[in-house]
C-alpha cells in the first residue's frame, strides 16, 4: 500500500495540483476502489470537495457512456478519470477541456497483477519531459508529413496537414487544462494519410506484448491486413471484439519520453510512455485534436524508432538527436 501511496500523492500534488477551491470527481470502478479511496485519501487533505463517481466496468467500452452523457462533468472543476481505460479521447472529456476544468487521464489496466499506482514510471520528472516535449515539438509543429522507420522493417509515412502537436506528462497544467498519465508528445495526424508497414515488436496496448514482431499494412489511413503470427491473431481478436470498423483507422502518432518507463506489457500507459518507441493510435481522436470518432483508442507500440518531420530527423533509434535540455 505504500508504493500505491506514493503514486495517489504525485498524482494529487504534482500532477493534478489540488487546490482548496476545486471540486474534483473521482471517475473509477469497483476493480479500482483501493486505488480511487488512495486518491481520495490525498485529495480531501487538499480540497473541500471531493465526489467518487462508480461506474460499471465496462472494459474498453467504458467510453462509450461518456460520449453519450457530454454533461457528467459539468458540475466540477477536476476531473481524475481512474477507470480500466483511458477516457481522454471521449467527448465529455472533450466538453470538460473546452470550459477549462482540469482532466486527467489515468488508465490503471496493468497484467501483472500490480497496481499502475505502484509503478516507477511516475516518478518521472515532468519539467524534463516537457523541454524534452518543447524541442520536438517545434519541429513537428511547422512540418506537414511524418516518416518513421525501425530496425525491425517498419516504413510509415503520415499526413497531419493542419494538426498540431501537444504533449501529456501527467501535469494538467502543461497540458493546459488536460492530460494523461503516458508522458508523450503527440500529433493527431490526418485520418486518411497514413501508409507503409509497420513491424510491431513493441506492445499490442492493453492486451500486452507483442511476442513475436509481426507486419501491419496501413493503406489510405487504416488497417488493411495483420500477418496471421500468435500474435497477430491476439490482436485481429481484439479488435473485432469492438464491432467498429472506424478501430481501424490511424489517428494519433505518439512519441514516448519517460526515460522510467520500459516496454515489456505488463502496463498499458508505461508501454506507450517509454523513452525508445513511437506508437500509432487507433480509433477515437477527438479530444486530441482530430475529427475520428470510435467505440474506443488504443495504441500499437514499436521500439527505436527513426523518426522524421519532413526531411528533418529528430530521433534516431529511438534516441533524440536534436538538441537536448540540459536538466540538473
Amino acid at each position: 500500500m505504500r508504493d500505491i501511496e506514493r503514486g495517489a500523492r504525485i498524482i494529487i500534488e504534482n500532477w493534478v495540483r489540488i487546490k482548496p477551491w476545486d471540486k474534483l470527481l473521482i471517475v473509477t470502478s469497483k476493480e479500482y476502489r483501493a486505488e480511487a479511496q488512495e486518491l481520495r485519501k490525498q485529495a480531501v487533505k487538499r480540497a473541500r470537495s471531493v465526489n467518487t463517481l462508480l461506474v460499471e466496468n465496462k472494459g474498453r467500452y467504458v467510453g462509450v457512456f461518456f460520449d453519450e452523457n457530454e454533461e457528467v462533468f459539468d458540475p466540477y472543476t477536476a476531473i481524475i478519470a481512474a477507470t480500466e481505460y483511458s477516457l481522454v479521447t471521449t467527448k465529455a472529456a472533450k466538453r470538460a477541456i473546452s470550459r477549462h476544468k482540469k482532466f486527467l487521464s489515468l488508465p490503471l489496466s496493468t497484467n501483472n497483477g500490480k497496481s499502475m499506482l505502484e509503478f516507477d514510471f511516475l516518478m518521472m520528472d515532468t519539467k524534463k519531459s516537457r523541454l524534452m516535449a518543447e524541442v520536438i515539438m517545434k519541429y513537428l509543429r511547422h512540418s506537414s508529413r511524418i516518416h518513421v522507420t525501425t530496425p525491425a522493417g517498419t516504413d510509415l509515412q503520415m499526413g497531419k496537414k493542419g494538426r498540431n502537436p501537444g504533449f501529456f506528462n501527467g501535469v494538467v497544467k502543461d497540458g493546459k487544462g488536460y492530460s494523461s498519465a503516458s508522458i508523450e508528445v503527440y500529433v493527431p495526424i490526418e485520418e486518411t494519410k497514413t501508409e507503409g508497414i509497420m513491424m510491431l515488436d513493441g506492445s499490442l496496448g492493453y492486451i500486452g506484448k507483442a511476442e513475436e514482431v509481426t507486419r501491419i499494412e496501413f493503406r489510405e489511413g487504416r488497417i488493411v491486413k495483420i500477418e496471421e503470427t500468435p500474435t497477430g491473431i491476439r490482436l485481429k481478436n481484439y479488435m473485432e471484439a469492438y464491432k467498429d470498423s472506424r478501430i481501424y483507422i490511424g489517428g494519433e502518432f505518439g512519441i514516448g519520453l519517460n526515460s522510467y518507463s520500459r516496454c515489456v506489457g505488463d502496463c498499458y500507459i508505461e508501454d506507450e510512455s517509454a523513452y525508445g518507441t513511437f506508437h500509432i493510435g487507433l480509433g477515437r481522436n477527438l479530444a486530441l485534436g482530430g475529427v475520428q470518432n470510435a467505440k474506443g483508442h488504443f495504441d500499437l507500440v514499436c521500439l527505436e524508432p527513426d523518426i522524421y518531420a519532413d526531411n528533418r530527423q529528430l530521433m534516431q533509434e529511438g534516441k533524440i538527436i536534436l538538441p537536448e535540455p540540459n536538466v540538473y
